[in-house]
């Protein structure tokens, strides 16, 4: 079973107090056998997902992102991340979401859902939530996803948006601008031997979530495909 290693996360406290191109230049081997180890956690990751779930990328390699920050547009002029991060699509328009993992000493997580729906797409969420909210409620109140997410996350209007009445019984759900399920681990769970299992379940706890958001963005007011 892949693991994270303490010598990676030495690798990247190391990192946070050296964030230079110096330092990295010289530690650049370094870097490389601890990415290696990333990538095959990130494969075995891969592996696992596509036993329950059908997923657009195809290595663990293609999902990381890379470590070099761009900094063109940024105050913080750090040349490089101080975390390792991947990402994984789900297989064509019809299965919506994708899953994220994110590994920082002190701060690594795992992540699904919706962060900026495009406008076509939210006013689907939106309508669909008119008629449907309750069996979305009743997905993110279940004891599954409570236990391994609390609540949905992101941002939020502070008034219901346009259009819809403000007095609606489902106004609280149509506030809601990003629909994101974040589960948050110590830095003890991300170097246990198990880790790779405890990062399935979580990313395997969003699919009810996942199904409720691929059924609305993909249907009609009918239920008929739009693809």
């Amino acid at each position: 079973m892949a693991s994270i290693s303490k010598s990676n996360f030495d690798f990247l406290n190391k990192l946070a107090k050296n964030n230079n191109r110096e330092w990295f230049t010289e530690n650049k081997a370094l870097y490389e056998s601890n990415r290696e180890e990333v990538i095959s956690f990130a494969d075995e990751v891969l592996e696992l997902l596509n036993t329950h779930d059908n997923i657009e990328t195809v290595s663990g390699k293609k999902a990381l992102f890379r470590i070099y920050r761009d900094v063109r547009f940024s105050k913080d002029k750090t040349p490089y991340k101080i975390n390792y991060s991947a990402s994984f699509s789900r297989a064509t328009k019809l299965l919506r979401g994708g899953y994220y993992i994110h590994i920082q000493p002190g701060n690594s997580f795992l992540g699904g859902g919706f962060w900026n729906p495009s406008s076509p797409d939210m006013k689907l969420i939106r309508n669909n939530f008119l008629e449907f909210g309750d069996e979305f409620k009743n997905i993110i109140n279940a004891k599954e996803f409570v236990e391994n997410f609390g609540s949905i996350e992101g941002e939020q209007l502070k008034t219901g948006p346009k259009g819809f009445d403000k007095n609606h019984k489902q106004i609280e759900l149509l506030k809601y601008k990003q629909f994101l399920a974040v589960k948050r681990f110590t830095d003890k769970e991300v170097l246990s031997d198990d880790f790779v299992k405890k990062v399935n379940e979580g990313f395997q706890a969003m699919r009810p979530f996942f199904d409720y958001m691929s059924e609305a963005l993909t249907t009609d007011s009918n239920g008929e495909s739009l693809y």
